[in-house]
C-alpha cells in the first residue's frame, strides 16, 4: 500500500497543494502538503471503497544545536489515506492537529502524571481513564503550571479536590 501511494504521488497530477514555514525554538520547518486523487492507484485491493485521496506531507527541517551552533538537515516524506479528497489546507491543518494533541494531552500524561513509569499491570485502562480525568479535571481550572496545580491538589484535601469539581461542600 506505501509503495503504491509513492507511486501515485510520483506520477499523478495533485488535485491541491498547500505549503509552510514555520521558525521558533531553534528550528525553521518547510512543509509542502499534496492531495492526490486515489481512485485509480487502488481500484484492484480491498481498500478500493475506503481510499479517496492520497495525501503527502515533505518536511524539510533545519535545527540548530544550542551546544555547536551547528544547523542539521533532515528531511521526511509522510503519506496519508483520507476517506475522501479534501483540500491540501484542510489536510495540513488536521495533520498538525492531531499532532497538537499527541504533545499535549499525552506528552503531559506521560511527563507529568508519570504514565509510561507506571507498573501498575491490573487494569492499566482503568488507571489510564483515571489520569485522563484527572488531567482534564485540572486543566479545566488550571491556575499555574499542571504540576504545581497537581501538588496543590494533593496538599488540599478533599474540600479542595471537591471544589475543583464544582461540588457544594457540607
Amino acid at each position: 500500500m506505501h509503495q503504491q501511494a509513492k507511486d501515485l504521488c510520483a506520477s499523478a497530477a495533485p488535485l491541491s497543494t498547500a505549503s509552510s514555514r514555520d521558525r521558533g525554538r531553534n528550528r525553521q520547518e518547510e512543509r509542502s502538503v499534496t492531495v492526490f486523487d486515489a481512485a485509480a492507484a487502488f481500484t484492484d485491493t480491498e481498500w478500493a471503497s475506503l481510499i479517496g485521496a492520497v495525501i503527502r506531507v515533505e518536511r524539510d527541517v533545519l535545527a540548530r544545536s544550542a551546544k555547536t551552533g551547528l544547523w542539521s538537515r533532515s528531511s521526511e516524506t509522510a503519506f496519508y489515506l483520507a476517506t475522501t479528497a479534501i483540500p491540501a489546507v484542510r489536510a495540513a491543518s488536521a495533520i498538525r492537529d492531531h499532532w497538537k494533541i499527541e504533545n499535549t494531552s499525552h506528552y503531559t500524561r506521560d511527563v507529568t502524571m508519570g504514565e509510561d513509569r507506571s507498573r501498575i499491570r491490573c487494569n492499566p485502562g482503568l488507571f489510564a481513564r483515571l489520569r485522563s480525568f484527572a488531567f482534564n479535571i485540572l486543566k479545566a481550572n488550571r491556575r499555574s503550571s499542571l504540576p504545581q496545580d497537581r501538588y496543590r491538589a494533593a496538599i488540599g484535601g478533599v474540600d479542595y479536590l471537591l471544589g475543583l469539581l464544582n461540588i457544594p461542600q457540607r
